[in-house]
């Protein structure tokens, strides 16, 4: 048993545009959550049989599984934006359920997406509140790819799918993956956006996450999501021109990846 997994769905290689940057981007969201400043928790990865994984850490471990290759994981593959979307939630949330059926046992979980980061102070605020619902990552940091700032962001998990951190009863899961429906599936560990109202609605509500609680790492090439470059989305855009106390903010919030960022959300020691 551990008070927190982490999840970590890879997609299916066939889907990857460079396994070779998915490869590295993974080890180092690995090296992240390895960070951990207490040492109950664990790490799953889900990945399809075949696919070339880095070498794990020992509190990892790797749940392979044989799913199809998702047809619309590109947007221009899509026939519709809500079929892609679609597609999208249930691939990613198949993929969480069989990691998370391997490691029911676990207090929390936290869903991690493969190139994302987290603060090494996760496990230990969990287990200052083991009776929690879980919390929601309100504020967390936006990282160029291989850039040396950060962007402090106080809506961030509107941007960013590694944002929850939910008591693994509230999830309710199935005894076996075949009993899961695939609606339940996509609302439940496919998007990130459902689940905040699904618990509140129940009267289970997740908190908001009292500290900054993970790195999304934008404009790298293997993005699922295209996001643009800090500079591009929140700089040299019309909006930013149209609202200038919102670029000053913007200003206000950026951080140098320095010793002690690199130490909390870098894995670096």
């Amino acid at each position: 048993m551990a008070l927190i997994t982490f999840i970590i769905p890879v997609r299916h290689q066939d889907n990857a545009r460079d396994w070779k940057l998915l490869r590295a981007n993974l080890e180092q969201t690995i090296a992240s959550i390895s960070s951990q400043s207490y040492d109950d928790w664990r790490g799953v990865i889900v990945a399809n049989h075949g696919a070339d994984l880095p070498e794990l850490p020992e509190k990892f471990s790797v749940c392979r599984v044989d799913f199809s290759p998702n047809l619309f994981h590109e947007k221009k593959s899509s026939p519709t934006k809500e079929e892609f979307w679609d597609a999208f939630r249930l691939d990613k949330g198949r993929r969480v359920l069989a990691g998370m059926l391997g490691a029911r046992d676990s207090t929390f979980f936290m869903i991690v997406d493969d190139d994302d980061f987290v603060s090494a102070n996760i496990a230990t605020f969990a287990a200052r509140n083991p009776e929690a619902n879980g919390w929601v990552i309100t504020r967390g940091y936006i990282w160029d790819h291989g850039g040396r700032i950060m962007l402090g962001h106080d809506d961030f998990n509107h941007v960013c799918g590694t944002c929850l951190i939910v008591n693994a009863a509230l999830y309710q899961l199935p005894d076996r993956f075949e009993d899961a429906s695939e609606e339940w599936i996509k609302s439940m560990l496919g998007s990130h956006h459902q689940i905040p109202k699904i618990l509140t609605d129940r009267g289970t509500p997740l908190q908001p996450l009292p500290f900054r609680g993970a790195v999304y790492r934008v404009a790298h090439p293997g993005s699922h999501s295209a996001t643009p470059s800090l500079i591009r989305r929140y700089f040299v855009t019309k909006a930013a021109l149209l609202k200038p106390s919102a670029t000053i903010r913007n200003l206000r919030n950026l951080r140098r990846v320095d010793a002690q960022a690199q130490r909390e959300f870098f894995g670096v020691k």
